[in-house]
């Protein structure tokens, strides 16, 4: 039930702040800044009953590194987990009174690709703090000021990333979903291909900053949204994803990079099998069609044939 896998969720969050205060015992190297949110969290990992959490956790971690000329120059993580971590990534804000206001974003956009290729679905906060420790001195040197990038540009270099998302879910039954997930895909313009059933496959491709929005939809499950039909999954993530960096990044160049003409939802029937567990074969066989046969042995860890 969702219920498990929320009890599940909060337990990791629980063993990985435990992992971090055992590991970092003093304040000045991590604080938890809400003791609200943890109470709250701990009462729902010891009681079934307990009401889900409001509020994220929230704590600083600070990080020190060496600059090149030897002086050491101290980061601030802030970070929240979000209900779901980490079924979804956590949010962190790396900051230095060293950085400008560039360099800073540019720091925590490279922090967040890091994480959401390694770490789709795993605890992944210390890793984000060696990634800290070991990369973000370098960014104070960055020269981005003349021509290379502005914060606005920052954005707008987003735009020339092609992603393609592989997703996975436990399962895939539930009509509203369904059609979330297609109506999602059109109004961002992506394409790919939904399988129902269980288990439960979902692949778009398009802009980058399209198909991590229609990720974000697609796990965003608050407490709130949950009591009012929101949506709730037992069990899904990112088994892989694929980024391209084009060039000019027109119209032209993403329309070629595509695997699938629209967003369709692909029913392989078992026969039999009370039309909800999908033909592993058919799906093979049509992953095999279009060019993406090795993404096959990432879901399931198995040579198709």
């Amino acid at each position: 039930t969702t219920e498990m896998a929320d009890q599940e969720e909060a337990e990791i969050q629980i063993s990985e702040l435990d992992l971090l205060s055992s590991m970092f015992p003093y304040e000045e190297e991590f604080a938890v800044t809400d003791q609200l949110a943890l109470a709250e969290l701990k009462h729902y990992v010891e009681n079934e009953a307990a009401e889900v959490p409001s509020s994220k956790v929230q704590f600083i971690l600070n990080v020190k590194a060496e600059v090149p000329n030897a002086s050491m120059v101290e980061f601030s993580m802030a970070c929240a987990l979000p209900f779901k971590y980490p079924t979804v990534l956590p949010e962190i804000t790396v900051r230095s009174s060293l950085l400008s206001r560039s360099q800073q974003i540019l720091l925590n956009s490279d922090l967040k690709t890091y994480l959401m290729q390694n770490f789709s679905g795993e605890p992944c906060m210390l890793s984000a703090r060696e990634w800290v420790k070991d990369h973000a001195a370098a960014y104070i040197d960055k020269d981005l000021s003349s021509s290379s990038m502005t914060a606005s540009d920052a954005t707008q270099s987003q735009v020339t990333t092609f992603t393609r998302l592989w997703i996975y879910s436990h399962h895939i039954y539930n009509k509203q979903k369904r059609k979330n997930i297609i109506d999602w895909a059109k109004e961002l313009s992506l394409s790919g291909f939904c399988m129902p059933g269980k288990p439960g496959v979902v692949c778009v491709e398009g802009l980058q900053s399209s198909c991590e929005e229609f990720w974000s939809r697609l796990i965003n499950t608050s407490p709130i949204g949950r009591r009012h039909g929101g949506q709730t999954w037992k069990r899904i993530l990112i088994r892989h994803r694929e980024d391209v960096s084009l060039e000019d990044g027109g119209h032209a160049e993403i329309q070629k990079q595509r695997k699938f003409p629209a967003l369709e939802e692909k029913c392989f029937d078992a026969h039999g099998a009370r039309g909800n567990h999908m033909d592993l074969g058919q799906l093979y066989h049509f992953l095999e069609e279009k060019g993406c046969a090795d993404i096959f042995q990432m879901y399931f860890g198995v040579e198709g044939h």
